[in-house]
């Protein structure tokens, strides 16, 4: 295989091959043998392939192509080459024949069909540099110069107007940008603006004037108002009006979550009744609160009562407050005992002096209340236990619980009545007032109550309740011979009385011979003498057991001490006597 031979393996590229080097396609690198300058062609009198080559009949080519070249019968049908031949014949070139006449055409890579450096078959010597040729591709008649890939054009129509001249700016690699005829102004028609108010009969009549081709100039004279105007205008009024929209959630989202709460400020004016029922809390108060014109909201009520030590303390009751006064100074007044309008109902206290408080807190006549609770005793809701004795003084005594009862000027005494026994049945529902009775031999939760009401009136203090209930319990035993279950109570005679006295002549007392007086009866009282707290009716149903009998103030007030036999009474008794 010679050089530049071609033979069945791989084969070296000939330096006329146009792929040969680095050809590429700015258009700025010629192919060997074409010139840079445009139409203008360069001899190859200085091309050094035209001086080693010699007389082109001793073209290695030639010989070795003919045999096996492939190509040999498409070159015969190429369209090119015969009119290339006839051209030569017109130019007076005769029968000369180019050496590589049987040399294929090769195509460049551009799916032209055209050689990209190499001459078609047939085509005269001179077009190889060695003589004077035209520019076939400066004529009208020739085909125009091969263009790269990314600038190719199909050929226009022989019946279609010619494309107006190409952008110079235009990029081959931008993409196109995508448009939509509401924001364009074209309708569906391809007419810029729409059928608007602006539509011009003379741009119309020029258009049918231009026939087909007139189509795709439309629209390019006189700008006329569309719709986009209109479009841009709805669409930046919704764009507004909805982030307007948001951020005003967003600002009310904001002071809901991490504002401050409304709130008045300063500590009011005026007088405001309002009332706490039990069990209500928080958000509960806020919203009374509010309702009733005191706070200004909820959120702020709860946040001040957060704040404050004492806020949680607030109770149920009856509360003075000012109208319009700031969540702090609110939850302040209401953490003030004296500030609630509460009618407190001490332990231990009685019946009548319960009446004269109710008369005195509701601006009633003095008896009023103890008259509705003696003519509306059935309606107030007593339990079944309670005693229907004739013996009793008052029904109500030990019913009316110990406790602090919101009060407001519309309040009635037979309403307030109703919720102190309501309460009371409440309390005593919690206690086994049976069980507890039957424990200690009592006959019933009346009786029940009866003692507590008695250890109550006679104890001081929290350990002398559970020992004083010992002692009532002892002497009520049938095997009791200190007493003789006599109770010898000062504080059932002193009930009795309505009085509350230390010093009772033994005179005195053996002249009343009243069920309630436990000098000179046994056992128990009829009823309650009194209406017991929490501590002493825990202290009748938990009693002591160390034996304890007797009993001496021997102060003469708070101070009381105990004894389990008559001779340990008998000193405590000389302590009293010696206090006066």
């Amino acid at each position: 295989m010679t050089e530049y031979g071609r033979g069945p393996g791989s084969e070296p590229w000939h330096p006329e091959d146009p792929l040969y080097g680095d050809q590429g396609w700015g258009g700025e690198q010629p192919a060997h043998g074409q010139s840079q300058y445009g139409g203008q062609q360069q001899p190859y009198a200085q091309d050094p392939y035209a001086q080693q080559q010699g007389p082109y009949q001793q073209d290695p080519y030639q010989q070795q192509q003919q045999p096996h070249d492939p190509y040999a019968q498409q070159q015969q049908q190429d369209p090119y080459a015969q009119q290339q031949a006839q051209y030569q014949q017109q130019q007076g070139y005769g029968g000369q024949q180019d050496p590589y006449a049987q040399q294929p055409p090769y195509n460049g890579g551009w799916d032209t069909g055209q050689q990209a450096a190499m001459p078609y078959e047939g085509q005269p010597v001179a077009a190889y540099g060695y003589g004077e040729t035209n520019d076939y591709y400066g004529t009208p008649e020739a085909y125009p110069p091969p263009q790269p890939p990314g600038r190719r054009e199909a050929a226009p129509a022989p019946d279609r107007a010619p494309d107006p001249e190409p952008n110079p700016d235009w990029d081959p690699e931008a993409q196109p940008e995508e448009t939509h005829p509401f924001f364009t102004g074209v309708d569906e028609d391809g007419r810029k603006g729409g059928k608007d108010d602006d539509y011009d009969e003379d741009d119309d009549s020029r258009e049918s004037r231009r026939g087909d081709g007139g189509g795709e100039r439309r629209g390019k004279g006189k700008k006329k108002k569309g719709r986009s105007g209109c479009a841009c205008l709805v669409v930046s009024l919704v764009l507004v009006g909805g982030l307007g929209g948001v951020g005003y959630v967003g600002y009310s989202f904001y002071k809901d979550k991490f504002g401050a709460a409304p709130d008045y400020a300063g500590s009011g004016s005026g007088s405001v009744e309002v009332e706490i029922p039990k069990g209500a809390y928080g958000y509960d108060i806020g919203n009374i609160l509010k309702k009733a014109g005191v706070v200004k909201s909820v959120d702020a009520f709860v946040s001040a009562q957060n704040e404050n030590p004492k806020g949680k303390s607030i109770q149920a009751g009856v509360y003075l407050l000012h109208s319009e006064m700031s969540a702090s100074e609110a939850v302040k007044m209401m953490v003030d005992p004296k500030s609630q309008n509460l009618l407190v109902i001490p332990e231990g206290t009685r019946n009548s002096v319960v009446y004269a408080m109710v008369d005195k807190r509701l601006s009633l006549t003095k008896g009023t209340t103890e008259s509705v609770a003696k003519s509306k005793k059935s309606d107030l809701g007593l339990p079944d236990w309670a005693s229907k004795s004739k013996d009793i003084k008052d029904p109500l005594e030990g019913f009316l619980y110990p406790a602090a009862y919101p009060v407001t000027k519309e309040t009635k005494p037979e309403t307030l009545l109703k919720k102190m026994v309501s309460r009371s049945n409440e309390e005593y529902d919690k206690l086994d007032l049976a069980g507890a009775a039957k424990k200690h031999n009592l006959n019933g939760p009346w009786e029940m109550l009866t003692a507590a009401s008695l250890v109550q009136a006679e104890g001081k203090t929290h350990d002398d309740f559970r020992k004083m209930a010992e002692v009532i319990y002892n002497r009520l035993k049938p095997t009791n011979t200190e007493t003789n279950q006599y109770l010898q109570f000062d504080s059932s005679f002193n009930y009795l009385n309505k009085q509350s006295k230390i010093n009772i002549t033994l005179e005195e007392i053996r002249k009343n011979k009243d069920p309630y007086n436990t000098y000179t009866r046994q056992g128990l009282t009829p009823g309650p003498i009194g209406n017991p707290g929490n501590e002493a009716l825990a202290a009748a149903l938990n009693p002591t057991k160390d034996g304890w009998i007797y009993f001496v103030a021997t102060d003469g007030e708070r101070k009381t001490e105990f004894a389990k036999t008559y001779k340990e009474f008998l000193k405590l008794k000389e302590k009293f006597d010696a206090l006066d």
